[in-house]
């Protein structure tokens, strides 16, 4: 950054140090590059005047011109609300001020023609405009062309820092930027996408003169932000596999080759074979691996994750398991033991639950190296688990877990462990290139043979009596049945069907002896959970009511309904981990998705991608495009990111076409080192300086 684009914001004209300090706080803008890169989120065309008898219609801003023909205030002195009735030739609006009517009043004279800009409310009955833009008409300045539109906050607006106010500021600035934006993209590229310069962009995001103009400047700014952020993470990437040592685990033994050949229950697909040999590739390397592992619900990447595990143990090391849930963490640990009992691998436990007495002997096993496996959950970040000679560490769900969490891992061992990230949430390719674009990524792209689609239905509240029938119907042939709710108890403010309600009724429909119900929640105690769980998993009950507590981990092959109640509740990628609970055995297997009447358009369209899709990759894709990036890989991964005008959802041939172009430069010139990358060479090396290594702790 130059010095000018460091200027504090301060020194600008009409801010001094009340606004800044609020600017600071409220929009993160500390000096003139921050207040360029707030850019505009829409822009409005004020050379368009509409009519008042026009405004019902409206579904956006509107712009006026007409007469004030009475002023009044009402309310106590200290809140004092300015109401000015408003008349062109075809009706009246009220405009309205709720703060700062003072300042209004005295320009409101009934002489003049008024321009009146705002965003109409109904309130009652009745029309009005809150807090609009006005000014005394005249025809010879009157605006022609796009305005910008700035987000703010309240307290912004409370000292004139609303849209407008902002719209200000930057127009004082523009003037300023002559010959002082330097360009920062190399020319090849910038001649191949016909970009405009930085400073042009600039100019014209904030003061369009026409449509091409903003989309010149926002598609030239998109592929700048994408660009560096692709050339961020290939270059750390680059600069990781450079320096970063990792064990070489070259042993293929006896575990690895005496569980493979006659221990696994079925064949491994071809998509299980291809991501073992690039977890093999990397454990050979002599470099750390840092790999992602993606797959559907019941792909196989438990498997996938044993294996590679087994690996470390014939090279000499041990190998754990972190996952977020004692249920899960406790069905990992029964399906490995099952599945090893007979190579006499040592695998031990570790949750919260697990007694201090027991916790030594683990702590003891760890560091004589006499436990071979760990798995648990939270409690193996702990500093007292250390290990002898950790190898690998495997972290399931890891978008369940914080950045700092999962980096206390690397610290188990003098050098870092190897890590597998596994996730059955599957990441939209976009996604995948931004938040893990320093890691390699690999895809478990098929199912286990024997596998069935599930059937997803649709059914409202009124359908209830013959969904009940057909799930009695289920049980009767010897099937289980999931219900699942969203909440635990009543909430006053969400008309949702809840658990305990839910379980009373179920009750009652569901009578004894012949049906039996388990019950599984978050506020249970945890040997209580495990009780409820290991009835249902040994066939005592029939229905298992629950919470999104089963939504991972859950392995019961005979249960073939998934009832999900008030699913319009849920996301999508959470319906779609609840879908994944059924569908495990030989039977065919159903999803009834129950709702109420009245759907919002975002939670028909789930409802409609979960009937029409079993493919969780298609379905991770709306899910981004209906919650965007920050919403689907949570806040503290979305933080990462802080685009200022890119939009993942929207962007994503951008996000590719950056990607190829970075990586393009960087085969060629890996140190930035020609001419012709000098410029981008010091723009990385201050970025590289000023923001963490996120993928180092992934």
């Amino acid at each position: 950054m130059n010095e000018f684009l460091k200027t504090p914001i301060e020194f600008l004209k009409g801010v001094g140090p009340q606004r800044a300090d609020l600017l600071r706080k409220e929009l993160g803008i500390f000096n003139y590059q921050d207040l360029l890169e707030h850019y505009p989120f829409r822009y409005v065309d004020r050379s368009i005047f509409h009519q008042v008898k026009d405004v019902v219609y409206a579904d956006s801003f509107v712009q006026l011109r007409g007469r004030i023909v009475q002023v009044v205030e009402s309310g106590a002195p200290r809140n004092k609300k300015l109401i000015a009735r408003f008349q062109d030739e075809t009706g009246m609006i009220d405009l309205v001020w709720f703060q700062g009517g003072k300042y209004i009043k005295p320009m409101l004279n009934s002489m003049d023609e008024f321009v009146v800009f705002g965003k109409p409310r109904l309130y009652g009955n009745n029309w009005n405009i809150p807090h609009p833009e006005i000014g005394v008409y005249n025809a010879a300045t009157a605006q022609i062309g796009l305005q910008p539109v700035y987000s703010s906050t309240e307290k912004l607006t409370s000292i004139g820092l609303h849209s407008k106010g902002i719209e200000k500021l930057i127009s004082a600035l523009l003037p300023q930027l002559r010959g002082k934006i330097p360009e920062n993209i190399p020319s090849a590229i910038r001649n191949e996408f016909n970009l405009l310069t930085r400073e042009q962009a600039m100019i014209k995001v904030h003061q369009p003169k026409g449509e091409s103009d903003f989309k010149l400047a926002r598609f030239r700014l998109k592929f700048e932000e994408l660009f560096f952020l692709q050339m961020e993470l290939l270059l750390r990437k680059h600069i990781s596999m450079r320096k970063s040592k990792g064990f070489v685990l070259e042993e293929v033994g006896d575990l690895f080759n005496g569980f493979y050949k006659e221990h696994m229950e079925f064949d491994l697909t071809n998509a299980q074979k291809r991501v073992i040999k690039e977890i093999r590739k990397d454990l050979n390397s002599g470099h750390h691996m840092n790999r992602l592992l993606q797959g559907d619900v019941g792909s196989g990447k438990t498997l996938v994750a044993l294996l590679t595990m087994l690996l470390a143990i014939d090279n000499g090391y041990q190998a754990a398991l972190m996952a977020p849930t004692e249920i899960l963490a406790n069905q990992h640990f029964e399906t490995i033991s099952e599945q090893l009992k007979h190579l006499g691998v040592n695998v031990s436990l570790l949750t919260g639950s697990v007694k201090k007495k027991d916790r030594t002997v683990i702590h003891e096993g760890l560091e004589d190296g006499s436990i071979q496996i760990l798995i648990g959950t939270h409690a193996l970040l702990e500093d007292v688990v250390k290990f002898k000679n950790l190898g690998i560490v495997v972290i399931d769900e890891q978008h369940r877990f914080g950045v700092a969490q999962r980096a206390k891992m690397w610290k188990k061992n003098i050098v870092p462990p190897h890590v597998l990230i596994m996730t059955a949430t599957p990441i939209p390719r976009t996604l995948a290139m931004t938040f893990y674009g320093d890691l390699d990524v690999s895809v478990i792209d098929e199912l286990p043979p024997g596998r069935k689609p599930i059937t997803t239905v649709h059914r409202y509240e009124s359908h209830r009596l013959p969904v009940f029938g057909f799930l009695k119907e289920e049980i009767r042939k010897g099937r289980q049945v999931y219900i699942v709710y969203p909440l635990i108890k009543e909430s006053e403010t969400l008309d949702f069907n809840n658990l305990m309600d839910g379980y009373e009724a179920i009750s009652r429909s569901f009578p004894l002896p012949e049906f039996k119900l388990s019950i599984v929640h978050g506020k249970m105690k945890p040997e209580d959970k495990e009780y409820e769980m290991q009835r249902f998993v040994s066939g005592q009950t029939q229905i298992m009511v629950a919470t999104t507590v089963i939504e991972v981990g859950v392995n019961v092959p005979n249960a073939s309904v998934m009832v999900i109640e008030s699913a319009e509740r849920f996301g999508l990628s959470q319906l779609h981990q609840l879908r994944g609970r059924v569908g495990r055995g030989a039977e065919k297997s159903y999803c009834i998705l129950m709702t109420g009447d009245n759907l919002s358009a975002d939670s028909l369209k789930r409802i409609e991608t979960m009937v029409s899709t079993n493919d969780g990759f298609e379905i991770s894709e709306v899910d981004l495009q209906l919650r965007g990036p920050g919403d689907l890989m949570g806040t503290q991964q979305s933080g990462m990111l802080d685009l200022k005008i890119s939009d993942l959802s929207k962007d994503q041939q951008l996000v590719a076409t950056a990607r190829e172009h970075a990586k393009k430069i960087l085969n060629q010139d890996p140190g930035l080192a020609l001419p012709e990358n000098a410029q981008l060479r010091v723009v990385m090396e201050m970025v590289l300086k000023s923001r963490p290594n996120w993928g180092k702790i992934a």
